[in-house]
């Protein structure tokens, strides 16, 4: 079967019509892909901070025992983990209520270095290194939340998925600072 000249230009017009189809479908599910990416990400950080939310007014009532006279502290960080709470779900306000909440407990924890016997209390030590590993579990989720916008970032911002970028917005990396439960481990020669 021969291919007469006339044929050929409508079947390499149909043939790149597909091509193009084909690639504004699959760079539409690609952004589809890597939003869903970001959200199910988010969920793992919404997660953690909510086990944060959870540990912190255990934290406070514990050094409330040894410390009571420290009320303009414990308002403090009870008043940030309000907002923060509050702001879960929304990474732009979240950030700012969770860098005022981890201020706060970082302000909470340096004033337990007065109280040595509050360092030495088993409930206290407990609750710190649920701290830790909560605080662990966030540093993780969040190195992947960021992971995944800084892919959806680049994809958005690349040519030519940004000419079909449409009304998409770049994602906010989710930064904020940890609390300070870790001791340096002091070094004596």
């Amino acid at each position: 079967m021969q291919v007469s000249s006339s044929m050929i230009i409508p079947v390499a017009l149909g043939l790149l019509a597909i091509v193009f189809i084909v690639w504004i479908v699959s760079t539409h599910n690609r952004f589809v892909y890597l939003q869903n990416l970001i959200r199910e990400s988010w969920a793992g950080i919404d997660i953690a901070l909510k086990r944060r939310h959870d540990l912190i007014p255990n934290l406070v009532e514990t050094v409330k025992g040894y410390a009571a006279h420290e009320s303009s502290v414990f308002e403090r960080v009870t008043q940030a983990r309000e907002k923060a709470v509050g702001a879960l779900g929304n990474v732009e306000n979240l950030v700012q209520h969770e860098q005022q909440l981890v201020s706060a407990v970082n302000m909470l924890m340096a004033r337990v270095e007065a109280y040595p016997q509050l360092k030495a209390s088993e409930h206290f030590a407990q609750l710190q290194q649920e701290l830790i590993d909560t605080e662990d579990r966030i540093s993780a989720a969040r190195r992947l939340y960021n992971g995944n916008v800084r892919e959806f970032n680049t994809y958005l911002q690349s040519f030519p998925a940004s000419l079909l970028a449409g009304n998409r917005k770049s994602a906010d990396f989710f930064e904020v600072e940890e609390i300070k439960v870790r001791e340096p481990i002091p070094v004596k020669f």
